[in-house]
């Protein structure tokens, strides 16, 4: 009887202390138990929107000159990377077979002029005779036959016609000379162009043989100070917003891996030439960049920013926030219904902020239905916590630059605090 009674006011006591105890343990536990929210606050700022590309620098003309003559070479005036100014002797082909076609034609056509003068003075030899003729027949018809004035007439037509085809021979033979001094005039290779030599494609003494294709001897970069050209190949998703930064004239900005600087250019064509490599088309744009000091060589890559569009002094909120798409446990129940919405439009964690809006089963959707989708993607909601849970914040965003977007309308203050997810717990932290 006594040991029950100890027992009964050991109980009596552990009962005592539990209820005592059991609003500091609930409120442990549940402290311990709490969710902690990845945050992020609504900032006011600027958002620059870029498409993001790279590209292979070109000069914006290369001129290619060739010979058009055959032979070897005799002289080389000219080294890579050298600058040269128009009409500048850059190498010499062997000109004395040509010179020695120069020299016959010119006796060709001496011999030409000389023959004229030789009908000239038969013709007029001719012409002479029959004019005495005529003057002694005209006396007395007896002194001369009829049959000698004919032979008198028609010597001197045929030397007529022989003073044409005579003269008609000087014409060919000047064009046979000219053709000579222009061949011989090829055997000195000129630059046509001020430039610099980026290739260089023959040695002295090496052979020319241009019979049936014009052999490239130099490659010749005119105005590469000035100038050099960016081809990108951009692809069709985002041309229309190069299309729209060209006219707007955004600047364009790149780098290269030769050089801890940011280059600067501008949106100079958008050509038609479309590309199509594994389903994916792409346009080539060219993006005009000054190079005063020679830094931008011929076939650097570089890795460029087109501007797109911005904003200044705008709020915005940072892109993870959109990403976040929370667990129904979490959030209160009058945005319950928001999450059966979101389910199939909300973007994954992978998936950044204005993608897309098509889902999987996007294929069994109307070109109007995708179209719409992608009208409405710019509605969307952001999570604020309240207590333990979390609250749906719908708005509108606009501009985004991969980090932030721009909001358009919603109830969002600067500084507001939205979650982006749950702050895991640290290492050494009680189970």
């Amino acid at each position: 009887m006594r040991t029950l009674l100890k027992l009964l006011i050991v109980l009596a006591l552990l009962g005592g202390l539990g209820y005592a105890a059991y609003p500091r343990v609930s409120a442990y536990l549940a402290e311990r138990n709490k969710v902690a929210w990845r945050t992020a606050k609504v900032e006011q700022g600027a958002i620059l929107a870029v498409v993001n590309s790279t590209g292979t620098i070109k000069p914006k003309l290369q001129v290619t000159i060739g010979s058009f003559v055959s032979g070897p070479i005799t002289e080389l005036h000219c080294e890579f990377n050298q600058e040269v100014k128009k009409d500048e002797l850059l190498a010499k082909i062997d000109p004395r077979i040509y010179q020695a076609n120069v020299d016959r034609d010119q006796a060709t056509l001496d011999n030409r002029e000389a023959d004229v003068f030789r009908v000239q003075a038969q013709l007029q030899q001719a012409i002479n005779d029959e004019k005495r003729a005529v003057a002694l027949r005209a006396e007395d018809k007896t002194f001369i036959a009829q049959a000698e004035m004919d032979k008198f007439m028609f010597s001197r037509i045929g030397l007529e016609a022989q003073l044409k085809v005579a003269q008609t021979s000087i014409p060919q033979a000047k064009a046979t000379l000219d053709t000579s001094l222009l061949n011989l005039e090829y055997t000195e290779i000129r630059s046509p162009v001020d430039g610099i030599v980026i290739n260089r494609k023959i040695d002295p003494g090496q052979t020319l043989a241009a019979s049936f294709q014009t052999p490239e001897l130099f490659i010749i970069a005119p105005d590469m100070r000035e100038e050099m050209h960016v081809h990108a190949s951009v692809d069709e998703a985002d041309i229309g917003q190069i299309q729209s930064a060209q006219a707007k004239k955004f600047p364009v900005t790149f780098i290269v891996d030769a050089y801890d600087e940011l280059f600067t250019g501008k949106v100079n064509e958008i050509r038609l030439s479309s590309t199509t490599l594994q389903n994916v088309v792409t346009y080539p744009v060219i993006v005009g960049a000054p190079n005063p000091d020679l830094k931008l060589l011929p076939g650097m890559t570089a890795t460029i920013s087109f501007q797109v569009d911005e904003r200044t002094n705008v709020p915005k909120l940072p892109n993870a926030a959109l990403r976040f798409y929370p667990d129904a446990k979490y959030v209160r129940a009058e945005d319950q219904l928001i999450l059966e919405g979101l389910s199939s439009a909300q973007p994954t964690e992978a998936e950044p902020s204005g993608g897309a809006a098509d889902s999987g089963d996007a294929m069994a959707q109307s070109a109007r239905d995708r179209a719409e989708i992608r009208k409405k993607r710019s509605q969307r909601h952001v999570w604020v916590a309240e207590g333990q849970k979390l609250r749906a914040i719908p708005v509108t965003t606009g501009l985004s630059d991969g980090k932030y977007t721009e909001i358009v309308a919603g109830d969002l203050s600067v500084g507001l605090e939205l979650v982006t997810g749950i702050q895991p717990k640290t290492t050494g932290s009680p189970p």
